[in-house]
């Protein structure tokens, strides 16, 4: 079993991974997965509340997988290292916690994931570097070619994508519908992952990011997620 959902913020919003929010995880075990997309946050400070919550999801039946979003301590993150899982690269965060690297493959229940997190912050002026905003927020020209050779790699073929923002026009599609046209301009992540979705023969796309739940008229194979969690598997 696959589950996914949106942000969670750290504490903030990661009420509706209780068990009577999602009575689904009695049924799972280590070996089933819910994913993150994007803005995990509990690798914020490394304090005792983030360790505190992390012991927390540790405890639950599945296994817990992230995709990095924007609001991340991406210098602590950088430093958890490196190692393998299911095909791809991770940072293992704790017992069955595992940040998903960008441009990265997964296999996942006998499907395969494509994941590319990153974002740019629109409140950005109001974040201090280094403190509540990092450089590393988008991906660098290394992780643009790594994920472009991971795609040539499998032939241009997955079974769902895991990013924390969207292709350009479905976020421009977003923010209309949200009355906020002007918010989340087009920038190179945005451009990038419209590439891929135009060449990307998938089956689904499953991003966060912008703090509500919504399925794409431009393209209904792309879902976006905050409260809602999804069995997609």
């Amino acid at each position: 079993m696959v589950l996914v959902t949106g942000d969670i913020h750290g504490c903030a919003d990661i009420g509706k991974l209780t068990a009577k929010a999602n009575p689904i995880q009695k049924e799972m075990t280590k070996e089933d997965f819910l994913i993150i997309a994007g803005d995990f946050g509990l690798v914020w400070n490394n304090d005792e509340e983030d360790l505190w919550w992390r012991k927390w999801l540790d405890k639950k039946p599945y296994t817990t997988l992230f995709v990095d979003g924007n609001h991340e301590n991406f210098d602590l993150l950088d430093d958890y290292e490196v190692t393998e899982f299911n095909g791809g690269k991770v940072h293992r965060i704790g017992e069955s916690i595992y940040h998903l690297m960008r441009g990265e493959m997964f296999e996942l229940q006998g499907k395969r994931f494509f994941t590319m997190g990153g974002a740019e912050s629109h409140d950005k002026e109001f974040r201090t570097l280094g403190t509540s905003i990092w450089t590393q927020e988008m991906p660098s020209d290394e992780e643009y070619i790594h994920a472009i050779e991971t795609l040539d790699r499998i032939g241009w073929q997955t079974d769902f994508v895991i990013t924390h923002c969207a292709p350009t026009p479905i976020q421009s599609e977003i923010a209309a519908m949200l009355g906020f046209p002007d918010v989340y301009p087009s920038n190179r992540l945005t451009d990038f992952l419209q590439q891929v979705r135009e060449k990307l023969e998938f089956r689904g796309w499953f991003h966060g990011h912008y703090h509500t739940d919504l399925t794409s008229t431009i393209d209904p194979r792309v879902n976006l997620l905050f409260n809602n969690i999804l069995q997609i598997v």
